[in-house]
């Protein structure tokens, strides 16, 4: 009970056509197979690769587990390695992407994250092929491997420790339906066995016919059996593709069937017929007996062999991107038939030598020591699957999400990630979802506003909060609540950096002050608008002579003037331009702030006296007022470029009234600037006057 070292490793290839157990351990580098068996179905129970009788097959593998159990000397099996066929496998490469805020060092949490989004990519575009196809299948990812890495959307071969902003994979993952999971798990347990590893057969042996230091050729193998034919392509030390086609040994035992018209265990005995026999003996279904030279059998198998290598070779082109391997390997009883390497060389256009069966000549590593077998093509699948265990010991775990129970395959690397795709999560509910940006133009560029990242899903394991790369293991009590989205990009005309305030003007040799006329599609909008998505926004310079009297809410007729030359309604005003303009019909006072102060006002009772004498002095038209004014009116006397004048029709005047008394011509330029005082301070144009004031009215040269 004590011979054999532990781990014994216990493998089972539960083919089409038999049941091949495999018993051992390993010594070093070496693996020790120390029993083997083998049980051929007595019925179809397996068809291309697919159980159709659960309890028969369970009969077979008891059977095949009794037997290496004497071969032990009575040490009882309880756990088993098993492998999936390829028939029912599905593959798809997958593009996962993440983009950060800013440059950032790149670790192996968001490796594992990019990968996973990866899986997730081919997990959605297998699920969309089932949909187009009307197929209400449930597929479980088993393995993936990384084709590709790129940062910034550049080829690299490993991105840890680089910085990037954008990083990215090409993951190359692999799924299987429910029901295949489930007859091979049920066919098993009915035997009294536990699954405690599964992989797929194509996997398992890759493992021993290509060595890890040949995947950096352009290989292909392919694993010939009963039912199917499973495909693997190795490239830059990477698997790069699986695949499988229904066409396999069966095809040609069904040829003889048809051709000697006998039974199916016949045919096989037939096709397995030695080429050193002169003849083979065989009665068909009738009870007549025939005699058969091996060149006749061979000779009968040549339309179904030419089928099946045509068809592999179709398959390794379409899975290596349309162009030929460098080489490939084959094992498997199916391809054992004599001529079939040779036809597959052909259709591939490599010469015969680049295309051999695979068998003694990659067990280096392997130690048969059981009697009578041999090393052989036949057995690299067998041991490949125990070698497996010690890749990865996995088998499918179950896990409570959000209530409900989730099935995924173990890999000994599982993840809230993996348990969120199978529980059918929404991806964009388990990443912080950034809010909606704005992109608008702004003085003819586009620019973009980003919105704020929300809040990633929070995730809760065993009552205890952790992150979407937890560890799981069977039985874990995970509930996730989706992450936020983010605020949405949020903007006001009055922070842009083209927005800087106001514009100044001289108006009446007062300065005004306005605010920058934004132009947003077409209309005026002020500093407090909310920028939108779409917005085209023009940032004015200047105002027109029309928009600055809106401003200042001035309607009236009049001449005005733009840096001393006449100007009409759409001339443009610029920063510190000069406008003035003389109202002989609109007081406007209410827009102008009175700048008339205490200094400002005289007074009168001193130079009265002498006003009244000037007044005396002058013309009597000037002297006496009008006749025609309203009886609220006063006249008012004051000294203009030392002439007296006297003011007349109004309860109250401003400098701008001197006009209607005074002559000066204000329709042409005689000088740099107009300059305006009263009793000697700069005076404004709506500058109130008082009795007696003295004004002086010139162009400055």
């Amino acid at each position: 009970m004590t011979k054999y070292p532990e781990p014994l490793i216990f493998g089972l290839d539960i083919g089409t056509r038999s049941i091949v157990g495999t018993v051992g351990y390993k010594e070093k580098d070496k693996f020790n197979v120390v029993a083997m068996a083998v049980k051929y179905h007595e019925t179809r129970s397996m068809i291309d690769g697919q159980i159709h009788d659960i309890s028969k097959v369970s009969e077979d593998i008891v059977c095949v587990k009794n037997q290496l159990e004497e071969q032990l000397g009575g040490r009882k099996l309880t756990e088993v390695c098993i492998a999936a066929a390829g028939r029912v496998l599905k593959t798809a490469v997958g593009h996962g992407e993440y983009e950060f805020n800013e440059n950032t060092l790149i670790n192996q949490e968001y490796i594992h994250s990019i990968d996973l989004i990866g899986v997730e990519k081919a997990h959605e575009i297998i699920m969309d092929e089932l949909s187009l196809n009307k197929e209400n299948t449930k597929y479980y990812c088993v393995g993936y491997t990384v084709v590709k890495y790129y940062l910034n959307d550049y080829e690299i071969n490993n991105l840890e420790g680089h910085k990037g902003t954008k990083i990215a994979a090409d993951v190359l993952a692999t799924f299987l339906p429910e029901e295949v999971v489930s007859s091979l798990y049920s066919a098993v347990e009915n035997s009294g066995l536990v699954v405690n590893n599964l992989t797929l057969e194509p996997i398992a042996a890759i493992n021993v016919a290509i060595p890890e230091n040949y995947r950096l050729l352009n290989i292909a193998l392919v694993d010939v059996g009963a039912g199917t034919s499973d495909i693997c392509i190795t490239k830059d030390g990477s698997i790069i593709g699986y695949g499988m086609i229904p066409s396999a040994g069966d095809e040609m035992t069904e040829c003889l069937i048809k051709k000697y018209l006998v039974d199916f265990n016949t045919a096989e005995k037939l096709k397995l017929v030695s080429p050193k026999k002169k003849t083979i003996s065989y009665k068909d279904i009738m009870g007549v007996s025939h005699k058969v030279t091996p060149d006749e059998i061979l000779s009968s198998l040549e339309a179904a062999k030419k089928n099946i290598a045509k068809k592999v070779a179709e398959k390794i082109m379409e899975l290596n991107g349309g162009t030929s391997v460098s080489a490939v390997f084959i094992v498997g009883g199916g391809g054992k038939i004599s001529g079939f390497s040779e036809m597959v060389a052909g259709y591939l256009k490599l010469p015969k030598e680049r295309v051999a069966l695979r068998g003694q000549e990659v067990m280096n590593d392997i130690n048969i020591l059981v009697d009578d077998i041999k090393k052989d093509s036949l057995y690299v699948t067998p041991i490949g699957i125990c070698l497996n265990y010690f890749d990865q010991k996995n088998n499918f775990i179950f896990v409570n999400v959000n209530g409900e129970r989730v099935k995924l395959y173990n890999n000994d690397k599982l993840t809230i990630f993996d348990a969120a795709v199978q529980y059918g999560f929404p991806k964009e509910d388990i990443f912080p979802k950034r809010g909606d940006d704005i992109t608008f133009k702004i003085n003819g560029k586009t620019r973009i506003v980003r919105g704020y990242t929300g809040e990633p899903a929070v995730i809760i394991q065993n009552d205890k909060e952790v992150g979407m790369n937890s560890l799981i293991e069977a039985n874990d009590r995970i509930k996730i609540t989706p992450s936020t989205k983010g605020a949405c990009a949020s903007i006001e005309l009055g922070s842009l950096p083209e927005y800087d305030g106001v514009l100044k003007f001289n108006v009446n040799d007062s300065e005004i002050t306005c605010p920058k006329f934004p132009i947003v599609n077409g209309e005026p909008e002020s500093q407090l608008y909310q920028i939108c998505d779409g917005d085209d926004i023009e940032m004015q310079s200047y105002y027109t002579l029309k928009q600055l009297l809106t401003f200042m809410d001035v309607n009236l007729e009049a001449k005005f003037f733009i840096n001393n030359k006449e100007a009409n309604m759409e001339d443009k005003i610029y920063e510190n331009f000069v406008v003035y303009w003389v109202d002989k019909s609109v007081d406007i006072t209410s827009n102008k702030q009175d700048n008339v102060s205490e200094k400002q006002s005289i007074d009168t009772s001193n130079n009265e006296n002498t006003v009244v004498d000037n007044i005396k002095e002058s013309d009597d038209s000037t002297a006496i007022a009008d006749n025609k004014s309203d009886s609220n009116s006063i006249a008012m006397g004051i000294i203009v470029n030392k002439t007296p004048v006297t003011l007349t029709g109004k309860s109250s005047y401003k400098f701008v009234d001197i006009f209607d008394f005074y002559e000066f011509d204000l329709s042409v330029m005689r000088g740099k600037k107009l300059i305006t005082k009263i009793n000697g301070h700069d005076a404004e144009f709506m500058e109130t006057l008082v009795e007696g004031s003295i004004v002086d009215i010139y162009w400055e040269n």
